[in-house]
């Protein structure tokens, strides 16, 4: 696993440990991984979350068919 040498500012610290002792991680580092996750969850862009690779793969999975153009499926031919 990589390790990292991170500056926090006193305040951001503080939530560090904050989410240490709710979460009743051993150390620091648990709780900025926790921190992560829930960030990656509620901020990052949907295609990046595994629950969206997975809808993806379902949807690929289902029925197609092929059409050489519009045409025909709007019905003009």
């Amino acid at each position: 696993m990589p390790k990292s040498v991170v500056a926090l500012s006193e305040h951001a610290s503080r939530i560090v440990n904050v989410v240490k002792a709710k979460g009743g991680l051993k150390d620091k580092s648990e709780a900025i991984e926790l921190i992560i996750e829930e960030y990656e969850q509620h901020v990052l862009d949907p295609s990046l979350r595994p629950d969206f690779v997975e809808e993806v793969r379902r949807i690929q999975r289902g029925k197609f068919r092929k059409v050489r153009d519009l045409g025909e499926i709007l019905g003009e031919k």
